[in-house]
């Protein structure tokens, strides 16, 4: 202590290393389909990937974070205009994409509010268009995590046998 007043020690801040993101992505269906749209981000540019994105804070005051279904509720809507429902947990990934890009991935599966509704380009510079497509005819190229989970022989239908 120097005239009363205690010394705080000082510290210094390491830089922080890049932390993996968590993800949220929609396998979208309707009927026998899944709704893709073309990635024009610089991540998987020109690939067709599921509607999706990051997990937000919610209230920044008493720091409550937006659940996986609100999540991707949100994220839909951003991307496709689309309203949705029946929001069921599916699996996770780790999705280590290069060496600054790696997200944790939570899929979620729903069906569209409104069967009629048609999804629409409301992020023109991160999606080329969205449309639906059978499982079995995907197209090509997959996003990469994507591409692993159709290979691995991920199904996001659900299980239809009685």
């Amino acid at each position: 202590m120097e005239n009363g007043a205690q010394k705080t020690p000082t510290t210094t801040t390491q830089p922080s290393s890049p932390m993996p993101k968590v993800g949220v992505a929609v396998f979208l269906l309707k009927g026998s389909k899944v709704l893709l749209g073309k990635r024009l981000s610089a991540v998987g540019h020109s690939t067709f990937a599921l509607p999706g994105g990051h997990l937000e804070f919610v209230d920044h005051v008493f720091v409550t974070g937006e659940s996986f279904e609100e999540c991707a509720t949100r994220e839909v809507k951003e991307e496709t205009g689309l309203e949705i429902d029946k929001t069921e947990y599916l699996t996770v990934t780790n999705n280590v994409i290069s060496e600054k890009v790696h997200t944790v991935c939570i899929f979620i599966r729903a069906v569209p509010a409104d069967p009629n509704q048609m999804p629409e380009t409301v992020e023109p510079e991160k999606c080329a268009g969205w449309d639906w497509y059978e499982w079995n005819n995907l197209p090509k190229p997959l996003f990469g995590p994507l591409q692993d989970m159709v290979q691995s022989g991920f199904n996001p239908f659900p299980n239809t046998a009685s």
